[in-house]
């Protein structure tokens, strides 16, 4: 008799520690899962939110080209500036913009959108053009022959030569940020748009400075 009473008294044991095991589950019936806002990293390690439109990915694809002309520019000036001051800024330019370009690059990997559908020299802009956004957005890019006027000239020629083409080049980018603020969707995108506009900004107004 004292055998079955121990026995019963274990099976009780036992069926309390099941019940508590199944009670210490998550009963709420959800699942992890990821939202379409849910931030994704992409090859590149830059996290963007997975939300996005085409505005965003236009953005992406036309400031990509247009940040590297920027730099193809900049890096013209080391040995061809005159001005100590223009060299400055323009290796500032360059260290500002090839870290954008990463981020660009980012962003379309985040949202699975290959870097195409641009023109990589000219946006298809003749340099008067600096209204139009069509084709990528590409507003401000210089032509080919205007990249090779600015190759061949150098000292005071190349110093106004430069100013003139940048400060419109800067002018196409703020547009085009703008043109992202008021049609993407995307945050990372949105705050680097900002940061694009008001530095660019920034730098236009020196740059009118030094032509002055």
């Amino acid at each position: 008799m004292k055998s079955t009473n121990v026995a019963a008294t274990a099976a009780a044991l036992t069926a309390a520690l099941v019940l508590t095991g199944c009670t210490g589950a998550d009963t709420s019936g959800s699942t992890p899962s990821s939202s379409p806002a849910d931030p994704t990293t992409s090859e590149s390690g830059t996290q963007a939110s997975a939300e996005h439109n085409d505005a965003d990915i236009t953005f992406a694809r036309g400031m990509i080209p247009h940040h590297q002309q920027a730099i193809e520019m900049s890096k013209l000036a080391d040995d061809r500036a005159a001005s100590p001051e223009l060299r400055r800024l323009a290796a500032k330019i360059e260290q500002a913009q090839a870290p954008e370009i990463t981020t660009l690059r980012g962003f379309l990997a985040a949202w699975n959108a290959p870097e195409s559908g641009v023109d990589h020299e000219s946006g298809g802009h003749e340099s008067g053009d600096h209204e139009s956004d069509d084709h990528g957005g590409m507003s401000g890019m210089m032509t080919g022959d205007q990249m090779r006027q600015l190759e061949q000239s150098s000292g005071a020629a190349f110093d106004r030569s430069f100013l003139d083409m940048m400060i419109a080049h800067h002018e196409g980018a703020v547009r085009m940020a703008k043109k992202q603020l008021a049609n993407g969707i995307n945050p990372e995108a949105g705050e680097l748009a900002r940061n694009i506009i008001d530095t660019q900004r920034a730098e236009i107004t020196e740059m009118r400075g030094l032509l002055d």
